[in-house]
C-alpha cells in the first residue's frame, strides 16, 4: 500500500497519525544542544533519568555571583513541562530552550525541563508518569551536583503551558495527595507554586463561554492519547479537574497558583473555569488570574517579541521571584 493512501486516525496541522501507526509530526521537532547562553549567562545540560525509555532533563542554572559567598543561597526548584498537547514538543527544543534560559536568568531559579514520552507512541499514563519521576528525583536532590549544591527542595514551583500545564495540575494533585512514607514527594520536599501557562483541559459538558468545536476536537485528540480511558472520555479526571469524582481541588499542593491565558485562546474558557473551581474549593492558598488581551493560545512562546508576551513574562518572573 502507498504510504500516502494510508487511512488517517488523526490529521491536523500540527501532526498526523496514520492506521498503520506512523505518526508525522509538523512542530515541535527541532533540537538544539545544551550549554552555556552568553545573553543570559545561564548554563544548560542534560540528564537521562531513564535509559530504557529515554527520558532526560534539561537542567538550567544562572550565572551566580563572585566572591566568597557564590553559590551558598540555594535557588527555588522550578520543574518546566513542555507544551504540545502531550503529542508535541521536546525539552531540547529551541522555542522552549529559550524561554527557559530567560525565566532562569531573570527569576534567579534552578530550573528541571522535563522531556516526557509523547503520545500516541506512548499512551497515557505515560506523561504523567515520567512527569513524576522527573519531579521526585528533582525533589530528591541527589542525581546531579547543580540539585544538590544550588538547588532548595523546600521551594519547588511547578510550571507549564498548555498539555505541560495540564501535568502541572496533575503532578500538584499527587504531589497533594501522595504519602511521604509511600508513593510521594521525598520528606522536605515542598511544592510551593504552580503555574499554568494556557492549560489544556477538557470535559463532556459544556463551560461558559466554550464553543463546541473546541469539544469535539479534544474529544478526538483524548481518544489518541489515552485510549484506554475506562470509558470516561473527556471527564477523565487528569483532562478534566471538575469531573465527577476528580480529586478535589482542596489537595493541590502548593500555597500560590497563577492560571494565565489570553482573549483568543481555545482552552481559555476551560482555563477560567479551572480558576475559580479553585477558588471555590476551599483550597487555602492563593490563586491569581491574568489573561492576555488580543492574543492567541501560546503566543508567547510562538512571538516572543510581542508586547503582550513581555508582560507576561513579567507577571511570571515577579510570580516567581516573589518571596
Amino acid at each position: 500500500m502507498d504510504p500516502a493512501a494510508s487511512k488517517m486516525l488523526f490529521d491536523s496541522p500540527a501532526f498526523r497519525v496514520h492506521e498503520d501507526g506512523r505518526v508525522e509530526r509538523f512542530f515541535g521537532t527541532d533540537t538544539t544542544q545544551p550549554g552555556f547562553d552568553a545573553a543570559t549567562g545561564v548554563t544548560s545540560k542534560d540528564v537521562v533519568l531513564d535509559a530504557a525509555t529515554g527520558v532526560f532533563v534539561r537542567l538550567y542554572l544562572p550565572a551566580l555571583p563572585d566572591g566568597p559567598d557564590r553559590g551558598r543561597e540555594r535557588l527555588p526548584i522550578l520543574v518546566y513541562f513542555h507544551g504540545g498537547g502531550l503529542v508535541l514538543g521536546s525539552a531540547a527544543s529551541q522555542m522552549y530552550h529559550g524561554y527557559l534560559n530567560s525565566i532562569v536568568s531573570r527569576a534567579g531559579v534552578l530550573a528541571v525541563s522535563v522531556d516526557y514520552r509523547l503520545a500516541p507512541e506512548h499512551p497515557i499514563p505515560a506523561a504523567y508518569d515520567d512527569s513524576w519521576l522527573a519531579l521526585s528525583w528533582a525533589a530528591s536532590r541527589v542525581g546531579d551536583p547543580w540539585l544538590s549544591e544550588h538547588g532548595d527542595a523546600g521551594r519547588i514551583f511547578l510550571a507549564g503551558d498548555s498539555g505541560g500545564a495540564n501535568i502541572v495540575h496533575n503532578m500538584a494533585i499527587m504531589a497533594g495527595t501522595r504519602s511521604t512514607d509511600h508513593d510521594g514527594l521525598p520528606a522536605g520536599a515542598v511544592v510551593e507554586r504552580a503555574l499554568l501557562l494556557h492549560p489544556m483541559f477538557g470535559g463532556k459538558e459544556p463551560v461558559d463561554g466554550e464553543a463546541a468545536d473546541t469539544r469535539y476536537h479534544m474529544e478526538k485528540l483524548w481518544a489518541l492519547i489515552c485510549p484506554d480511558g475506562d470509558g470516561l472520555g473527556v471527564d477523565d479526571p487528569r483532562l478534566n479537574p471538575m469531573a465527577p469524582g476528580a480529586p478535589s481541588l482542596r489537595a493541590l499542593a502548593g500555597r500560590r497558583l497563577l492560571v494565565c491565558s489570553a482573549e483568543r485562546d481555545f482552552g481559555r474558557a476551560r482555563a477560567a473555569a479551572y480558576y475559580q473551581a479553585v477558588k471555590g474549593s476551599g483550597w487555602p492558598g492563593t490563586a491569581e488570574w491574568l489573561e492576555s488581551p488580543g492574543e492567541e493560545h501560546g503566543f508567547f512562546l510562538l512571538q516572543p517579541e510581542r508586547d503582550q508576551s513581555s508582560v507576561l513574562m513579567d507577571r511570571v518572573v515577579a510570580f516567581l521571584s516573589a518571596e
